[in-house]
């Protein structure tokens, strides 16, 4: 069971036992947000992350992993600085970005990600 969703729904909070099944086995590729609720940058880009959601919906699943709450997947994927987003495909960290950048940013990576499915 996810443990809850933002207001609109399409950005999934995950905990480290829905990690395998929604973002592992996911049959499209997911945008992992993984943050802290006391991380500055990482409100600052959750606006952000939430247009690219709607965006890209049905292209791409989009969660967040609070890596205070969840320190078994924060450990396995070697998470040390915040706001870090990892693309995952097929099972696999495709790409990464540390830190807050503008949206554009971040489309960018994930149009690159798109493509290579096509």
């Amino acid at each position: 069971m996810i443990s809850k969703e933002t207001t609109n729904g399409k950005v999934i909070h995950l905990n480290n036992g829905e990690f395998e099944t929604q973002v592992l086995k996911s049959d499209v590729p997911v945008l992992v947000d993984f943050y802290a609720d006391w991380c500055g940058p990482c409100h600052a880009i959750a606006p952000t992350i939430e247009a690219l959601s709607n965006e890209f919906e049905g292209k791409v699943k989009f969660v967040k992993v609070d890596v205070d709450a969840n320190q078994e997947v924060a450990s396995r994927y070697e998470i040390m600085s915040i706001p870090t987003i990892m693309l995952f495909e097929n099972g696999r960290v495709e790409d990464s970005i540390v830190g807050a950048y503008p949206a554009s940013v971040y489309k960018q990576h994930i149009e690159r990600a798109l493509s290579r499915r096509s």
